[in-house]
Order: C-alpha cells, then structure tokens, then sequence
C-alpha cells in the first residue's frame, strides 16, 4: 500500500510538468499481443508482480475480456519512468484489436499524442493494423513500432539469423509504404520507421525482452546474441539483460512528443475555432492557468461513484467542486471527484493540469465526444469520426415487463458510453433498436446489459442495416404545406464519391469557417453558388439553397433543416438512414404572416417534396459489405473460397506464404451471419480469419423489391413499392 501512495505522489507532481509527460496507447490487429506488451511495461514501472505479467492481462479486467480472451474496451494506466537520470509520467492506453471494438480505437487516438503499433513478426502487418494506424494519423498521434513475436520466427519458422532480418525488414518496409500512402507530408517530416534511428522495437512481450539500436549500442548485445538466446531458449536471461519495459519504455520518451510539442499541431486538427483567441492559445500551450477544455474521450460506470468520464485535458486545471459546461447542455455540472486510471482502479488525487488524461465524475450530461469547458460557449472539438459504421441492427425486449422503464434508461446509458453504437427508441411501438459494427459487437453489449445493468433481455437475431440513396438526378418537385399557402421546390441527386469521404472524414462539417468550408467544397468539383449555399450537413448527406432573395426564407431556414434531417435519418423506400444525398432548395413560396409559416406548415411540405423527388431518382439501397481475410493451409483452400462466394462473396486476391494461402475477399454483411462455424466446418478448423469494415455498394436489382418489402413488413408500413404520387399530388 505504501508504495501505491509513493506512486501517487510521483505522477502528482509528474503531472505538473507537461515536458515530462507522454500521453500514448498501443494499438494493433487482434493477437499481435498489446495486452501482454502491456502487463510486462507495468510489471517493469513495479505496478504488477513480474511473475504474473503476460497471464495477468492487467488492463483487461473485465469478466467477458478474460473469458474470450481479447480486449474489449481501452483501459488507462498512469505509471512512472526514469530516463537518463530524469523521471517521466507515462499515461498509456490499452486499445482493441478487434474490428467490432474499432471505435475505441479511434476514441483513444483523441486522448493521445504518440502510438505504438504492435506488429506480429510471424504475421506482418494485417487489415486492422493499417486501420488503427490510419486512425492514428489522421488525428496526427505520432507512431513508433514495436515488432512483436520475435522468437517465433527463430523457434516456430526456424529462420536463420540473416532470414531473420530480412523478414523484419520486410515488415518495417510495409508500415513505411502505409505511412507513406496515408499521410506523405508526415512520411517526409520524419514519422517514417527507421531501425537505425531507433523508432523500432523488436522484442516478445511473452518473454519479456526487447531490442533497438541504440539499446544494441549502449548495452553491447547485437542480433546474434539475440538469435542465441532464442535458439538456446534462454530467453530469461535476454530478458535480464534487455528488459522490454526499459526499451521501449525508453524509445517512448525519446521519440514520442509531450503536450506541448503535440498540442501545437493536434488542437488546429481537431478544433475549429477562432486560431488567434484566448482558449486557441491556452490549448496551444497547454496552459494550466486557463479555461478548462476537456474533451471526453470514454464514459464507465463504477459501482460506488456513478458514471466516470474519462478524457484529454488540452488546457485549465479541473479541482473538485468545479462548475463546468457540457457541449449541447444548458445545465451546468459540477465535478465530484478527479481522478487517474492504474488499469481497473481510479485513484483520487487533488487537482489535474492541463496536458494529462483525466478521470473525473460528477459531469451527467457528458457524452462520449463531448467538449467540457469553464466557457458556456466554447467551440466544441470536431466529433470523433469512425472508419466503420454501424451495420447490424438486434431489436430488444425486457423478459420482465416490469424492467421495461429500466431498460429505456439502461439503452440510453450504453449508448451514451459507446458512440459507435446507435440506439432508437421508438415511443409509439415499444420497439427498442441496438445497432453495431458486428455480430460480436452487439453480443457483448446485450452481456453488459444483463451482468451489470441488471437487466434481463431477449434480443432478435441480427438484422442488417441498409442505406437509402439516389442514383440519378430529379426535380424540381414541388412540396405545398397543409395550408396551401407555402411552396418549396426541391431537386435531388447523388453526390460524388470524392464528396461523401470529404464529410465522413471529418475534413468539412457545419462547425469550420463558412470560407474554409466553401473553398474545401469547390476543390472538390462544387460551384461557387452551391459551395456558398450549403445550409446543413446531415450525415453524408447535404442541403443546399439555391433560392435568391425569398422574403422570410431566413426566419423559416431552420423549419426546412429539420424537414431535411427527417428525411434523412429515415428514407422514403424503407425508412433506413440516407447517404450520399444532395438535396437542393430551388425556389419556395412563403406566407407573409408567420402563425402560417410554423413548423406544422414548413416540415410536412419540405419532408413531401425531398421524399417525393427521392423516388423519382430511382430510389435504392446500398448494402453494407465486410472484407474478409482468410489465412488457411492450401489442402483447404478449396473449402474456403466456396463459401465465401456462396455468400454473394468476391475473390480480390490469392497469395501463397509457404504452405498457408491468403485469401483477400469482401462479402455482403447479410451473407456473412453464422460465417465462424461454417468456416471452422469448411476447412477443418485450420483457417483463421478477420473482417473490417468494406463500405457500402448498391444492392443488386434482383433482390430489391423483395428485400423492401420486407424491410417495410417489419417496420409495420404498407408492404407494396411507395410511389413519388403517394408523397405529393402529382
């Protein structure tokens, strides 16, 4: 217990100093081993004993993290460093490696500055390893690699010493090529991996040694004493001699950049405000005199304390008893307890600075996503964006009827603790939808609600989530209000694939500079006028007002938003989410008297008119498909590709590594249900295999009317096609 205090009272005064802090996580592709690397860098800070390190699973603390063996949610840990002479705070996350839980991935890039990828020697880089590395870029977090396994490919493969670095230079050659393709300025500006400079560890978290170039030189031991000790298994005393938590812990310090470094280059990526005002520079510099900007990057519930918000401090100091402003809340919150994450425990400490990973309780309205600020009206940070989507959708009930109130409240609980997972919750029907980026997704959550929610449920078999689009241009077609004393006419058409990813990744949103906006638009093929006359984003949809100079547009433009988003979050086909939608006001009518212009007016006639010139650009649904990657022994391969194209699936590519064959496919999500077991029975077992997320392609034409009509028998609407005639008098 004394030395836990000790600790405290190191990372409390740690805390003060931002040049002395390294906000980091470790990220990978599932199995590669960022759990293990983790157990044994807290075991080397004396955190956890050196003998459970690697069976522990520290960070992992979850009942259903232990029993299936993989990382769930990202987890915390503060611990202290001594690097020549100086003591440093390390604040390291855990992440996911599983494509499921790729959200938490992405929300722990937020919290951090540096990255270590974890690469498995044997298996090179994989699909989720370029995803999280794409997540880390693109919130400009600045990798190093750790290559992972290291003695498998002297003991499993038996490579001889020379293989044995050609094979590892092979894996670094491919991460510089995915840095390279993701991000070429920040390739040349010396984010590239480069052993010789000593931006790559190479080691086993299992046996807890590791190796880098300028550990070789200060230490003495080269690649072939490392190949030795593997070939002689005696591992221990490499170990002994080259501790893995010293490597990298020390690679982490001295190649991964503090707050201030970092904060000068994060907050113009992810803030949108003013460059030259007050909050911009107190962000800039970390400054822990100033207005507090928190933003919160995980929610959980501790048992004792209620909901914890976790996040990364940009600026100000948070003090127990602090009023704070929740971005879209009018209430104010006031913070009951700050704390820092050691893995599953939250220890109290005094205050928190600005620069550090904060764990705080007492803020009710915060949200995964949310900015927390001593300002009423700070700019909020951009939302976090995802590189997957939701895709399967389970309906869920309470066994009991009298939990059905606990329910609707536990939805909004899981939902709030998870952005990657969308709840609706229908009122009128009782019908209670869960979506998420995957079967195991969904299962795991619909476990948490049951064991620590205390909820019984039932929950139907998955369904998938479709997109309604336009494939062609129509309009304009006119919308009248009940009243008949309003028109609005709307034209609608697709928008370009080039657009779409603009606004899915963040780079333009209603929230920048109207300039900013208007140029990022015009680079990408809009004219000027419909660049200016963007007026709401929705998804990845978009609202555009061509009018010129309609008497009271103005004061009635937020009634045509909110017919717009109706629309949008639920098509006229089949009633599921829009995307890739240019929606333009054209002309409008308006009543000079506003008692005749209200919303029961405007929103029914915007909403007619959009659904109306929908069906007449032939309406459709895009699907969403997975990639799937099969790795299987060549006797099996047979078994492999025919059930993936049994599944509407297609065959990218095939390559041989020795006797294993790589199959590189994408397929249907709606295909891809009970894919584990008909994979294990089609290959004996033999294959491995993983998904990511492969974006949505249109549904074939054969299977439309047929998957309409029963998109639409389940959600209670007429079964027969809707027409253009059924939403406006033609």
């Amino acid at each position: 217990m004394g030395r836990r205090k000790k600790m405290v009272e190191r990372v409390t005064v740690l805390m003060n100093d931002p040049e002395h802090i390294r906000n980091i996580g470790i990220v990978a592709h599932i199995d590669h081993g960022k759990t293990t690397l983790t157990d044994n860098i807290l075991a080397g800070a004396g955190m956890i004993s050196k003998e459970l390190a690697g069976k522990q699973l520290f960070t992992d603390s979850d009942a259903e993290e232990q029993e299936r063996g993989i990382t769930i949610d990202s987890a915390c840990v503060s611990m202290v460093h001594d690097f020549e002479g100086e003591e440093y705070l390390i604040n390291l996350i855990d992440t996911p490696g599983h494509v499921d839980f790729g959200g938490d991935v992405t929300r722990a890039m937020r919290a951090v500055d540096g990255a270590v990828v974890v690469v498995d020697a044997v298996e090179g880089t994989m699909p989720q390893t370029e995803t999280v590395l794409r997540q880390a870029l693109k919130e400009h977090v600045k990798p190093v690699l750790f290559v992972n396994k290291v003695d498998r490919l002297i003991n499993e493969l038996q490579v001889d010493a020379q293989e044995m670095q050609i094979r590892l230079g092979k894996v670094i050659d491919h991460v510089n090529k995915l840095i390279k393709g993701m991000n070429e300025e920040k390739y040349k500006a010396g984010w590239r991996m480069d052993a010789a400079k000593g931006t790559v560890v190479f080691g086993s978290a299992l046996y807890n040694w590791a190796i880098s170039v300028p550990f070789m030189k200060k230490s003495g031991i080269g690649f072939a004493d490392v190949y030795n000790y593997c070939k002689e298994e005696n591992q221990k005393e490499l170990a002994e001699r080259c501790p893995l938590h010293e490597v990298l812990n020390d690679t982490i310090i001295r190649f991964l950049p503090n707050p201030l470094d970092a904060q000068k280059e994060r907050v113009g990526v992810i803030w949108h405000g003013d460059k030259e005002s007050r909050e911009s520079k107190d962000m800039l510099n970390a400054n822990k005199d100033g207005d507090v900007a928190l933003m919160v990057t995980n929610i959980s519930m501790d048992p004792h304390a209620g909901e914890v918000a976790t996040g990364r401090l940009f600026s100000g100091t948070l003090k127990r008893g602090m009023e704070l402003h929740v971005s879209g809340s009018t209430k104010i919150n006031r913070l009951q307890q700050v704390g820092i994450f050691m893995g599953p425990e939250r220890l109290e400490v005094e205050k928190i600075p600005g620069g550090n990973i904060a764990a705080v309780t007492g803020l009710k309205d915060a949200y995964v996503g949310a900015t927390v600020s001593s300002m009423a009206d700070m700019i909020p940070f951009e939302s976090i964006k995802h590189a997957s989507e939701p895709v399967v959708t389970v309906a869920v009930e309470a066994k009991h009827m009298k939990d059905l109130p606990k329910l609707v409240e536990v939805l909004r609980q899981v939902a709030k603790e998870d952005n990657t997972l969308k709840v609706t919750i229908n009122e009128e029907t009782g019908e209670h939808l869960m979506s998420g980026m995957g079967e195991l997704h969904l299962e795991v959550i619909g476990h948490r609600i049951e064991r620590d929610k205390g909820v019984e449920i039932t929950t139907s078999p998955p369904i998938v989530v479709y997109r309604e689009t336009v494939q062609k241009h129509a309009g304009p077609v006119e919308g009248k209000s009940p009243n008949r004393h309003n028109r609005f006419y709307i034209e609608v058409e697709p928008l370009s694939s080039d657009i779409v990813d603009l606004i899915k990744s963040g780079e333009v949103s209603m929230r920048m500079p109207e300039l900013e906006r208007r140029e990022k638009f015009m680079e990408a093929g809009f004219g000027k006028d419909e660049a200016k006359g963007i007026s709401a984003i929705y998804e990845s949809n978009i609202l555009i007002d061509t009018t010129k100079g309609i008497q009271y547009l103005n004061e009635t433009m937020e009634l045509v938003i909110d017919g717009f988003e109706e629309v949008m979050v639920g098509g006229p086909l089949s009633r599921e989410p829009c995307q890739a939608i240019k929606v333009k006001l054209v002309d409008a009518k308006l009543h000079e008297d506003a008692v005749h212009r209200g919303p029961a007016q405007v929103i029914p006639a915007v909403r007619s008119a959009i659904q109306a010139a929908m069906l007449s650009a032939d309406d459709t649904l895009l699907e969403p498909y997975q990639q799937v990657f099969i790795q299987t022994p060549q006797n099996n391969m047979g078994g492999a590709t025919s059930e993936i194209q049994g599944r509407r699936g297609v065959i990218n590519n095939m390559t041989q590594e020795g006797d294993m064959t790589i199959i590189e496919s994408r397929a249907p999500v709606a295909e891809l249900f009970g894919f584990a077991g008909d994979i294990r029975s089609a290959t004996e077992g033999r294959a491995s295999w993983s998904t990511e997320f492969g974006g949505f392609e249109p549904l074939p034409m054969s299977l439309l009317k047929e998957i309409v009509t029963k998109i639409r028998q389940r959600k209670g609407l007429k079964a027969e096609m809707p027409k253009s005639s059924d939403f406006v008098g033609l």
